[in-house]
Parts: structure tokens; C-alpha cells; sequence
């Protein structure tokens, strides 16, 4: 079923534009005239976005409430377990906000893979009701997903104040990271969205890996905690990498980057990863679109 608020897009962008107008949305391409391509399918990013983000929470007693009370819910039973059980955080700094920011960066690139995995075989009705370029689908979950991790960083930034850490101005490179983070997971969505069309058993497997990925990223523990080997090898995941120079940026500078755990230039793969990743996503999925209606 197509949104209310979707049918109010632009008519180029429904089967009733014209053959001209077709024809040149067909050979829309973002990454040779990304402006007019935002001008053109911008609004309707946003419109899915929103509409995303307003159905996930639709019906529940607490709303976009629980955009909040996830994380943090999940912090506190990891807090107590690391720091009360296991000692793991009594040896590191901080260790509480380490965890936080951990949670929340990962929350993010679990809910956009996912979102953008099954979103367009979701759209279904969409994709064959109306004409637009199939991209702004899983770019529309990714930013869906974007919304909900800006509301749980303004809850970082409240404990970061509380907790008498202050900001630096090294702030805005933070800004930086997310956008890599953005590219990472838009890159690994493109990707799933178009192989989920034609395996569903994607979803199951991609839910493994995730479990598997999430042990091996310092989401629970700082690398600085490994053996020497195995902190090299886990600091070539973008993941690691984002996190930890995250944790630097926001939380304290002693925190060891990947640039302390590589040599050179070793260390520029997991910042290069991620514009490799999006490139080979954006090719695949732009490969495939075509039969996205036919298969779904």
C-alpha cells in the first residue's frame, strides 16, 4: 500500500509523466549531477524516511520513546555484566560512556542493513505502481535509520556533559566519521537490498553474521584490551575504526586508534573500505533494478 503522503510526489515521478520526462528519470544518475538528482528525488527520500521512521513506532504505548529506551536499555544490562560480573570496564576510563557510544553505533548500522535489506521488497506496490529511480529506496531506510541515531547522539552528548568530559575541537572531525559510518552501512544495504530480491535466505544469514561481526568490533571492550595479533586484524573493519576514533574524538584522546594498531598503510584500509564497499553496492544494485518488478 502506497502512503498517502508518497502520492503527493511530483507527477515526473509517477507512471503518468510523460515520455520524455521517463526517459530522463530512467538515466538519472546521482553520482554524475548529484544536485539535480537530490533536487529531483530528495523529497521523496524524505517523505519515506519519515514515513518509515513514524510507521516502526506506530501503535506502541511509548512511541519514539523507544527510539531512546532501546540502547539504553541494552547499555544497562551490558554495563552491570562487564562492570559487576565479568570487572571487564572497572579497567578502562570511562568505560561507561565507552559502552554507550559503542551501542548506539552499532544500533545504527544493524537497523539501516536491515531496513534497507527488506525495503524493497517492501515497496513492492511502489516499485510497480510508480516510476523512480529504485536507489532512493534503501537511501530512504538508511536516512530512517539516520533519524534515530541522531536522537540517541543527543542522549550521548547529555551523559558526555553530565559526566564532566566536555567537548573538544577536534568535535566536528566527529561529523566526519558519521558520514563514513553513512557511506559504510549505505554500501553494505545497496548490496543486500538487491541480492534479498532474489534470496530471502539473506536475512537469516545476514542476522549470523551481525552476531559474529558485533564480537569481533570494540563495541564491548576497547582494542587496547587484545593480544597484539588479534587487535591487528579486528582494526581493519570499518566498524572498528569508527568506533574507536569515535571514542577518541568524544570521550578521551588516549584512546588507540587504528593508526596506533597498524603500520603503514595498512592503516588506510578500513578508511577506504567504505567508499569501495559503496562503489561495488552501487553497481551491483544499479546492475539489477531493472527485474526488481518482475522478481518481487
Amino acid at each position: 500500500m502506497i502512503p498517502r503522503r508518497l502520492a503527493r510526489l511530483p507527477a515526473a515521478l509517477n507512471g503518468g509523466a510523460g515520455p520524455a520526462q521517463q526517459k530522463a528519470g530512467r538515466s538519472a544518475n546521482p553520482l554524475r549531477r548529484p544536485a539535480a538528482w537530490l533536487s529531483t528525488y530528495g523529497g521523496m527520500i524524505r517523505e519515506i524516511a519519515f514515513t518509515e521512521f513514524k510507521l516502526k513506532y506506530q501503535g506502541s504505548v511509548l512511541g519514539y520513546v523507544w527510539s531512546f529506551a532501546k540502547p539504553l536499555m541494552l547499555f544497562a544490562i551490558l554495563y552491570f555484566v562487564f562492570t559487576r560480573v565479568f570487572r571487564l570496564g572497572s579497567s578502562v576510563p570511562h568505560y561507561g560512556h565507552y559502552l554507550l557510544l559503542g551501542i548506539v553505533l552499532w544500533t545504527y548500522f544493524v537497523d539501516a542493513t536491515i531496513g534497507a535489506m527488506v525495503s524493497v521488497v517492501e515497496r513492492g506496490d511502489l516499485i510497480r505502481k510508480v516510476y523512480f529511480p529504485r536507489i532512493v529506496i534503501p537511501i530512504a531506510a538508511s536516512v530512517s535509520s539516520l533519524i534515530t541515531l541522531t536522537l540517541n547522539l543527543a542522549v550521548i552528548f547529555v551523559f558526555i556533559v553530565l559526566g564532566g568530559l566536555g567537548f573538544r575541537s577536534s568535535l566536528p572531525i566527529f561529523l566526519v566519521l558519521l558520514l563514513e559510518l553513512f557511506v559504510f552501512s549505505l554500501g553494505c544495504s545497496l548490496l543486500l537490498a538487491a541480492l534479498y530480491v532474489r534470496f530471502r535466505d539473506l536475512r537469516h544469514i545476514w542476522d549470523v553474521f551481525l552476531q559474529l561481526f558485533y564480537f569481533m568490533s570494540p563495541i564491548l571492550y576497547p582494542l587496547t584490551l587484545l593480544p597484539a595479533r588479534v587487535r591487528g586484524l579486528l582494526a581493519l573493519s570499518p566498524m572498528a575504526q569508527i568506533v574507536e576514533d569515535s571514542r577518541k574524538i568524544l570521550i578521551t584522546p588516549s584512546t588507540e586508534s587504528v593508526t596506533g594498531v597498524l603500520p603503514a598503510p595498512l592503516w588506510l584500509v578500513p578508511y577506504m573500505l567504505p567508499l569501495a564497499l559503496l562503489a561495488l553496492g552501487y553497481w551491483y544494485f544499479e546492475r539489477t533494478a531493472a527485474q526488481f518488478a518482475e522478481e518481487i
